[in-house]
């Protein structure tokens, strides 16, 4: 019988960090112990409204550092100062779960955050309450998987991190505990 791959991020989690979060929090249940269940990435293009063009590199671009079919989103009501009109595609968003999930955050914790320029680390305060995080990176080029001398413009991204933690302090121990570079 062939033997499954398993991402590396998650081998750690199930060999590593859950059982030390089961004996730090002093769980019950195996249950208990707080997990990732999606990571979702977007981006807004404001621009994509006047210049389509930006909103197809964006969702090439998405799709190159997720590996993923990605999402157009809609404006859901119509802004006049912006010349927004409800329906129109503004940006675009890719949810990531299972092993393309683990992989993902590896890539981001291991290959992306550490190029970023003058990087001293994430946020610890982009908790939402649930233990769940959210951060903005500013530029896409930090991912080895962009090309620098074909992309359109330098854009950012938002990746939310969503995770089965019921407080902040749990969600915080696990990502600090699978490698997020967190400032002190």
């Amino acid at each position: 019988m062939e033997e499954k791959f398993i991402p590396n991020f998650k081998k750690k989690y199930l060999e590593e960090v859950a059982p030390e979060l089961f004996k730090d929090f002093k769980y019950k249940s195996k249950m208990q112990i707080p997990g990732l269940e999606k990571i979702v990435v977007s981006v807004g293009v404001g621009e994509a409204i006047t210049n389509k063009k930006l909103l197809d590199a964006a969702v090439k671009e998405l799709e190159q550092i997720t590996g993923q079919h990605v999402v157009r989103t809609k404006a859901r009501k119509s802004i006049a100062n912006f010349k927004l009109r409800e329906g129109q595609e503004i940006g675009a968003m890719v949810t990531l779960r299972g092993d393309n999930m683990w992989f993902f955050l590896e890539r981001l914790i291991c290959i992306a955050l550490p190029r970023v320029k003058d990087f001293r680390g994430v946020k610890s305060n982009a908790f939402d309450g649930h233990g769940n995080y959210s951060l903005g990176i500013t530029e896409q080029i930090i991912f080895p998987e962009i090309d620098f001398d074909k992309i359109e413009r330098i854009s950012g991204l938002n990746v939310a991190i969503v995770t089965t933690a019921i407080t902040d302090e749990e969600g915080f121990a696990l990502l600090k505990k699978l490698g997020m570079p967190f400032s002190k």
